[in-house]
């Protein structure tokens, strides 16, 4: 077979253990998976109702266009249908845009540590990674200015940033981008968009009509808690949807994804709640970590990075066998730390528990 020689230097990703594993493994009735930053309150309940009723016309594909969600959304955030484009989750948009700007002689843009799908794909294509450390967990803008030069097709920008959850803040975002030129496409991945509670963090959704490059990366898989289903949506100039469309799958979202998605969308409250009591359980971890003299990341997302005593990889193993599934930091390119996705009350006081035994070691 001939593949690509990259793929032989690359390793396929590898999810962290699932709750059956660990239960299996360490001989546990119960487990809290706090290591994928999903939504610990589920899903709005109007979403659920449409996976009970369940769906008919099985037979039939899915709409293409999206349509109805497509209309919702647009008029949600006050833009254009055309200026949407739908994936299977805003991975999906990921690859797409890689397939459609990156190729051999070009190179892309990106932090360290950040969301490793930018790269991972960019990799597969051919391109050359440039990859900017974080300062203190926040993207070092000067340095991606520094990196660009004439082969530089895509910047990435995560925000709230995946490991740290840093944002970049508004007047931070607005130098940056005057700078960038105009060719050059600059992703803004907002996954964790609707945990945001920070009055320097503006609504993008209107920075592609003054900057024609920016497309802006939202999903449906964290706080509206549908990561099973798979829908994301990217939002840019028509300019850049078009083509990037053009490179999308025919079908590429199921007609129940759809459909649960226009479900959850029209529950603004369950979102409000779910930002609310994140926040409530973020300073709790806060509190946590000065009490014992950790070094907590600034988080805007749903969950928080943390530090603990010793190897990531020996605290991880250690709240495995109390049942607290976690992401060790020496996986992410953060040693001496773990990512925690914030739990509900309960969830958060048994892991307070879990982790005081390593600090007793």
């Amino acid at each position: 077979m001939r593949f690509k020689k990259v793929l032989h230097e690359m390793n396929p990703y590898t999810p962290g253990k699932s709750v059956e594993e660990v239960k299996k493994e360490y001989n546990l009735k119960e487990i809290i998976k706090l290591a994928s930053n999903e939504n610990p309150y589920g899903a709005p309940s109007a979403a659920k109702e449409v996976l009970v009723n369940g769906l008919t016309g099985l037979e039939i594909y899915p709409d293409g266009y999206a349509g109805d969600l497509r209309a919702k959304i647009a008029e949600k955030l006050e833009v254009q249908e055309n200026e949407l484009l739908f994936g299977s989750g805003s991975d999906e948009i990921i690859v797409i845009i890689a397939r459609a700007l990156l190729g051999e002689g070009t190179n892309t843009i990106c932090a360290t540590p950040t969301f490793p799908q930018y790269k991972h794909h960019a990799l597969i294509q051919g391109a050359e990674v440039k990859e900017i450390p974080l300062v203190d967990g926040a993207h070092d803008l000067d340095g991606f200015l520094e990196a660009i030069d004439d082969n530089t097709s895509v910047i990435w920008l995560c925000s709230p940033n995946n490991p740290t959850g840093n944002i970049i803040e508004n007047d931070q975002l607005i130098s940056f981008l005057d700078c960038v030129p105009d060719h050059i496409l600059v992703v803004l991945d907002e996954a964790y968009y609707e945990y945001v509670v920070s009055e320097k963090y503006i609504d993008t959704t209107k920075l592609f009509q003054t900057y024609k490059n920016v497309i802006i990366l939202r999903t449906f898989s964290k706080a509206y808690g549908l990561a099973a289903l798979r829908v994301g949506y990217g939002i840019g100039d028509e300019s850049v949807i078009t083509p990037l469309n053009t490179t999308r799958s025919p079908f590429n979202v199921t007609s129940l994804s759809l459909a649960v998605a226009e479900e959850a969308l029209e529950d603004q409250a369950f979102i409000d709640q779910c930002r609310t009591l994140n926040r409530e359980q973020v300073e709790r971890f806060y509190a946590y970590a000065k009490e014992n003299d950790l070094h907590a990341y600034p988080t805007e997302a749903n969950f928080v990075l943390l530090e603990v005593p010793g190897s990531a990889t020996d605290a991880t193993e250690g709240l495995l066998k109390q049942g607290y599934i976690v992401r060790s930091g020496d996986a992410l390119g953060t040693p001496g730390y773990i990512r925690v996705t914030i739990g509900t009350e309960a969830q958060n006081d048994g892991f307070f528990k879990a982790f005081d035994t390593l600090l007793k070691r």
